[in-house]
């Protein structure tokens, strides 16, 4: 053999085989392309001039770790199909007198050919391409920051370190499988798997189990705290149940079709039904990854674009008034000191304030089980969705805030209840026990605070009972306790620029230099919001877009594949009397089936989980649910017409491969 006999083989090799090397090539170098340009933006220089660079750049650095444990984890499983369509070709070496040995260097040329190849494409691309996400980013994020061409040298040495090494870890997985598997396994390697699948009711029942447990958990978590902590085990449970029903729930569905003898002993159905029991067994790992990287790719674009979208929403709910005024200071004379400073800040710029909220409160949270309010910390820690917020208000504020004259015993409240309903007569918090006089139908003052559990406003008779209750609940608690707090919000008749600058003053100026009052507006805020906010979007239409190439590379690879294993069966059909009508019709409904199988579950599983992200999303204080819904559908029919696409051109060459 001449000195590049295995080199010149492996080139060969890989321009024969370029249906299925080049998508790999092409998606390894996406994937390069993608990792430098998000590690090159977490290190840019330039992130340090913006309000809130802090928070992009961790965002970017998760960015960084998801794209690179993607990568690692999609390539090596998308490797196992390109090695069970060369293991016949090198069967065929084997047999015709190259040793095992003499394989494995023509495979270690054809990884460092494509490894090459895709890391250097990936890395230009990413230089090319790094200039263009930053402005992208900085378009998203409404800043305006100049910035030359650079080059990141460390981000370049991460991701040849990183891609390297996957390319490594592919190669010793493929030798491991040429120096394991003999001569006569390696000709019949991209036929394995074609005895009947078996029945598996105990991993159908666990699947079913698993995935209506995930189901329960979306919709019956109640709070956000709660949705917070469950989301993980509801994510796990649903990727096994997925996997478990695809594998073996769908085998069970179809044996139960086939034991219907007057459904199955038709000429299409018997066809459709035995054709896709076979499919299902080669393919169910790879049609349950379409249907989980479908859910991500729907999850993470809705809940980022809505956020994005919805960042004014997310300002009205956390800043409710143009100007808020907190302070723990409530005494009468300190509060009145603050209203004539107040007063003479707004006289001074013309203005006078409107729709005004001002009172004083206690607020804290603590367990609800019926009526009864528990404030032991050892049972709040323990049962996040059923914390409550509890905000007491003194009934001389609540009589100024409405307008209402309000008489009540010492005993006695009125409640109003947001985003929780009180389901009782009586409230029983901190060892007393208080009569419900009435269950508010509306309250002026509610939603001045943006909280993640549910709210209950108790107005009590006075301010005496409220500082009661502080001083019980500050016992109870501690150093957690909560301070009571004065309230003051109203709305200006002005916006923009001369609102940041009445803000200002109103700041300048406080009473003696107080540093317990806070001063807030979100005019103030806006650029920090859009900032992180704008991340998010960044972040999620990268991840995305990472997602959507796996899904595309998946389908892909199980079409070519399917092509190359039914072209020998079809032609069976056709010789046993089946018409090529007939075959066509059963190819079709086989493939449609299997191939929209997947996106159908998808849009289940966001279907289910809408009510569980809206409970996430209140936590980022977007509390617009009809935009997160039209967002959500806005996704999944955009998406849904892109998996269109991908299928009718991936059948096509399909129907290619089957009838040559």
């Amino acid at each position: 053999m001449t000195r590049f006999f295995y080199s010149k083989l492996a080139v060969e090799n890989i321009r024969k085989n370029a249906q299925t090397y080049l998508p790999y090539m092409l998606t390894s170098a996406a994937a390069v392309t993608m990792y430098y340009i998000m590690h090159a933006l977490s290190q840019n220089v330039g992130l340090g001039k913006m309000v809130g660079g802090t928070s992009i750049r961790m965002m970017l650095d998760f960015g960084t770790i998801i794209v690179g444990f993607f990568s690692v984890i999609f390539l090596l499983y998308t490797n196992s199909f390109l090695i069970k369509r060369r293991k016949k070709e090198f069967g065929l070496f084997n047999v015709l007198g190259l040793e095992k040995k003499h394989i494995a260097r023509i495979m270690t040329y054809e990884t460092m050919y494509i490894g090459v190849i895709s890391i250097a494409v990936g890395l230009v691309g990413g230089v090319v391409l790094s200039k263009l996400m930053f402005l992208l980013l900085l378009r998203l994020l409404r800043f305006d920051v100049q910035m030359g061409f650079e080059i990141s040298g460390s981000s370049m040495v991460m991701a040849l370190t990183l891609f390297g090494g996957i390319f490594f870890l592919t190669l010793l997985g493929n030798l491991r499988q040429i120096h394991l598997a003999k001569p006569i396994e390696l000709l019949k390697g991209g036929q394995v798997g074609e005895r009947e699948p078996k029945t598996k009711w105990l991993m159908t029942l666990f699947g079913l189990v698993t995935l209506g447990s995930g189901y329960y958990l979306a919709l019956t978590t109640e709070s956000p705290i709660a949705a917070l902590t469950m989301f993980f085990i509801a994510v796990m449970l649903v990727i096994v149940g997925t996997y478990l029903l695809f594998t073996s729930g769908s085998i069970t569905l179809l044996k139960l079709m086939r034991k219907n003898k007057r459904y199955y002993y038709k000429a299409n159905h018997f066809t459709t039904v035995s054709g896709l029991m076979y499919r299902m067994k080669r393919n169910a790992v790879g049609l349950a990854n379409i249907c989980i990287l479908s859910s991500m790719v729907l999850v993470t674009l809705s809940t980022t674009v809505s956020l994005y979208v919805g960042v004014e929403d997310v300002l009205k709910t956390r800043y409710p008034k143009d100007i808020t005024i907190s302070s723990h200071r409530v005494t009468d004379e300190y509060i009145a000191q603050l209203r004539t400073h107040v007063s003479g800040v707004l006289e001074k710029h013309g203005l006078e304030q409107t729709n005004v909220m001002d009172c004083r409160m206690l607020a804290f949270v603590a367990s609800q089980q019926g009526s009864d309010f528990i404030t032991d910390r050892s049972v709040v820690n323990g049962l996040p969705g059923r914390l409550r917020t509890l905000l007491f208000i003194p009934g001389e504020d609540y009589s100024r805030i409405t307008g209402k004259t309000l008489t009540l015993a010492e005993n006695e409240v009125l409640i109003y209840s947001e985003g929780a309903d009180f389901p009782s007569d009586t409230l029983t918090v901190l060892e007393r026990t208080f009569t419900v006089k009435e269950k508010l139908s509306q309250f002026a003052g509610a939603s001045n605070l943006a909280a993640i559990t549910g709210n209950h406003y108790v107005i009590v008779k006075d301010m005496g009972v409220v500082e009661a209750i502080y001083e019980a609940q500050a016992e109870v608690y501690g150093e957690y306790g909560s301070q009571l707090a004065h309230y003051w919000g109203f709305d200006l008749p002005v916006s923009g620029d001369e609102l940041v600058r009445v803000y200002r003053d109103l700041r300048a100026n406080i009473p003696e230099g107080d540093a317990s009052v806070v001063v807030e507006t979100a005019e103030t805020v806006r650029e920090a919001f859009y900032s992180l906010y704008g991340g998010m979007f960044f972040l999620g239409l990268f991840l995305g877009a990472l997602f959507i190439m796996g899904t595309v590379l998946i389908i892909y690879y199980k079409q070519i594949t399917e092509g190359y294993e039914d072209k020998q069966r079809f032609e069976i059909m056709q010789k046993v009397g089946m018409s090529n009508e007939e075959v066509k019709k059963s190819i079709q409904t086989q493939v449609l089936t299997v191939f929209f199988l997947p996106m159908i579950a998808s849009a289940v599983h966001i279907a289910v989980a809408f009510p569980f992200m809206t409970k996430l999303l209140g936590i980022f204080s977007l509390t617009n649910t009809a935009l997160f819904a039209w967002c959500t559908v806005g996704t999944l029919l955009i998406f849904t017409l892109f998996y269109a696409v991908v299928y009718t051109i991936t059948a096509r060459m399909y129907y290619k491969i089957v009838r040559r």
